[in-house]
């Protein structure tokens, strides 16, 4: 935040305290002089009143972003270049929204309305989570992005003690709720669909955190760049190394969900 035309203001956080230091032994390194002050206040602003200032500025950002986005058509069912270029500015003002402005929600609806959901080909029936606690839940060996993401998803939000397993086939382990198997009854792709985001409908979980996961594992796993996130490629891409490394099923499973609790944590 431009802070009355003498410099710039960034909320002392471990992650800005790690990029002026790196920064500041740059320019050290190349002969110059660099220091990284804390400033623990200001005498005639009280801390809510920063919060405030910093949420003016990205409200300016927003406020720019929207008029672009009104001047767009929507388009289902496919992707638009146009809108993916403002979803990046959008994913760029909201690193800098530390303090969460109210025109945030505004914007991603606006998105929501542009580039809408098609209606899907099989309907989702909402199901109860009581029917499924305590249960063993089967996969495909060497889980990717949607099976570990779902793995997570039913780990945190619907099976409060699940057990995973693993088999290239569904009925090779009898009672078992599969999913993301192929030609099975349990719950996977439907219509457009990825296997986590059936999971979301069939159990109606509404966290907004859960939504923009969503959207990262459709476009790792359909790659139709709908969203235009690229968090799920780079989980991709880790999960694809492991694997590689020959990392045993239950571990790769294990650490894809840590990532994706760690993805589910920093978003704010």
């Amino acid at each position: 935040m431009s802070f009355r035309n003498a410099g710039y203001l960034l909320p002392n956080t471990p992650e800005n305290r790690e990029r002026l230091v790196w920064v500041s032994k740059t320019v050290r390194s190349s002969g110059g002089d660099a220091s990284v002050i804390e400033v623990s206040s200001v005498d005639d602003l009280s801390e809510i009143a920063i919060q405030e200032l910093f949420r003016q500025a990205r409200d300016a950002d927003y406020e720019v972003l929207q008029k672009d986005l009104e001047k767009l058509k929507p388009r289902s069912g496919t992707s638009n270049p146009q809108v993916l270029r403002l979803r990046k500015r959008f994913d760029e003002i909201v690193a800098m929204d530390f303090f969460v402005s109210k025109r945030r929600s505004d914007i991603q609806a606006l998105f929501d309305q542009l580039n809408p959901i098609p209606r899907q080909e099989k309907p989702v029936k909402v199901l109860s989570k009581r029917e499924f606690q305590n249960k063993t839940w089967l996969t495909r060996p060497r889980p990717g992005i949607d099976r570990v993401s779902s793995a997570w998803l039913i780990a945190r939000q619907i099976d409060d003690h699940p057990t995973f397993a693993f088999a290239d086939k569904s009925g090779e382990l009898p009672g078992a709720i599969a999913f993301d198997m192929y030609g099975s009854d349990g719950f996977g792709h439907e219509g457009d669909r990825c296997t986590f985001e059936t999971l979301c409908c069939s159990f109606s979980i509404k966290d907004k955190k859960i939504a923009l996961i969503a959207e990262a594992v459709h476009d790792a796993d359909l790659e139709d760049t709908r969203y235009g996130r690229q968090e799920g490629h780079v989980i991709n891409r880790i999960l694809q190394g492991w694997a590689k490394q020959k990392v045993e099923n239950h571990e790769l499973l294990k650490r894809g969900m840590d990532l994706i609790e760690g993805l589910y944590v920093s978003i704010a």
